[in-house]
Parts: C-alpha cells; structure tokens; sequence
C-alpha cells in the first residue's frame, strides 16, 4: 500500500477465489460488506473468512492494514463497485464479500463484568440496529441481543451503519427473548425496559450494579410479555415538545447513563 510504510498486517483469512464479477448479490451464504470502516474491521477480525475483495486502488490505500500478498483482490472503478452493493450505498472504493458471523451464546460473552447488556424487541430497522451496535462498542457494553426472526440479518447495510462495530461488540440471536431476559436475571443482570410511559426515570430506576437494557421498537415499544420479564420500566426525561426518540439515539443516551453513573 502506498500509504505509509509502517501498516499493521491484515490478520483476516481469505478463502478461495471463486468465479469472476460479482452481480449484486453475494454469493450463496455469503456477506457483503461495504465501506472502509466495516471493510477494515472485518478484514482485521481473525474470525472473519473472506472470499474476495473488489477495490479500487484509492481504497485499499485508505486501509489501516496491509493485505495479505494473496488476498483475492479484483480491481475495478466506482462504477463496478456501485453495481455490488445496495442502491446509492457509499462504498468509498471498498466492497468485501466474506463469510457471516459465527453464532454467539449469551453465557459465553457476559462473564464477570459489570459492562451492560442491550436486549431489543422486534427492532427491525439494520440503520438502527448498526447504529446501536456502534453505539454499544462506544460504551463498553458486553453484548446486543435479539430474537433471531424479529431481526435484521447481517448486511452490509447494517455493517455500513455499525461502522466497524459488527465486528466488535457480540452480537447474540436468541429464539426466545423472553427466557433470555430470565438468564440474565440468573446473572445477576436488573433488567430495565425504556418505555415512554413509566413513571420512573432511567436515573431513578439505575441500579449499582450489572444492568440489562431493554428497547422495544419505534412505535410499538416492547411487547407485553418482554415488559413483563424487565424488574422496572423506565424512562428518558425528554421534552414534551417531542413524543420519542429513535430507538438508536435512545440507546446511546441510556448507554451513557450507565457509564457516567460510576464517574
């Protein structure tokens, strides 16, 4: 690369280069990513297999790595990448196609820490749910859980959003939410719903110790039975001129909450 002499190596691994230009879509099974903030985390998370690189030389320039000197890397121009990648997505000269994600369980990434955990409801939305991962990296947290069908799948939509963060913060998909919430109560966790309508504030509510975080989505808020499996609801002291936040912004501010309680 030519910028700069003293870049760490990519450590990702590259599988095998298979066929020519892509059309679109990944390849069956396959995640497309876009973009050099979720490109680079990706190609420097060890865990990541990567099938193939399309780059222009611009943006494997703008990477904080060097590439492995056998990496499937495919040159192409801004147009070719444009074809590859969502409508308008800004690609920024990068477009990787890799495996997705191994399945994470929630008892092997909570451990010992006191770092939050987010659990959302039926937040659908990969703008918001990237948004709340990169949010979560921020702050520390040790996890975002989500029932698997009510869900995004990983893209590089929610990849873009999450800027570099999908690769960060443990992204746990559980099929029930509600016994997840109850195996959180089991670690100790005081789980928390946001809800406009409770009483309490979240500064209220804060508990000392570990805290569980739990957003429903735009609208609709937590279902019933989610609600119930929280130990208090709570909420954000906004303004009346505004009915809510985005559920994303939300998270950010109850994120923040959390670490300025201990200073």
């Amino acid at each position: 690369m030519a910028k700069g002499e003293r870049k760490r190596a990519m450590r990702g691994r590259a599988g095998r280069m298979q066929g020519g230009r892509g059309s679109g879509r990944a390849s069956s099974g396959q995640v497309r990513l876009w973009g050099r903030h979720a490109v680079e985390a990706a190609l420097k998370n060890p865990d990541r297999s990567h099938r193939k690189l399309w780059a222009t030389r611009e943006g494997v320039a703008s990477l904080d790595g060097e590439l492995p000197p056998d990496f499937p890397v495919e040159w192409a121009d801004g147009a070719d990448l444009a074809r590859l990648v969502a409508r308008d997505a800004p690609h920024q000269g990068l477009v990787l196609e890799c495996a997705p994600l191994d399945d994470v369980f929630l008892e092997d990434v909570i451990g010992d820490s006191d770092a939050p955990v987010l659990v959302l409801d039926q937040v659908t939305d990969p703008h918001n749910v990237g948004a709340i991962l990169r949010s979560a990296a921020a702050f520390g947290a040790a996890a975002v859980v989500t029932q698997d069908r009510h869900a995004p799948p990983e893209s590089g939509t929610l990849a873009k959003s999450a800027s570099g963060a999908l690769e960060i913060v443990p992204w746990v998909r559980v099929v029930n939410l509600a016994r997840a919430l109850d195996d959180l109560a089991e670690a100790g966790y005081w789980r928390i719903g946001l809800a406009g309508e409770a009483e309490a504030t979240l500064a209220e509510a804060m508990p000392a110790g570990r805290v569980a975080l739990v957003l429903g989505a735009e609208g609709e808020g937590m279902r019933h039975n989610i609600a119930a499996h929280c130990d208090a609801l709570a909420k954000l002291p906004i303004s009346n001129a505004i009915e809510s936040l985005n559920v994303s912004n939300a998270a950010a501010i109850a994120l923040y909450a959390i670490a300025a309680r201990s200073g």
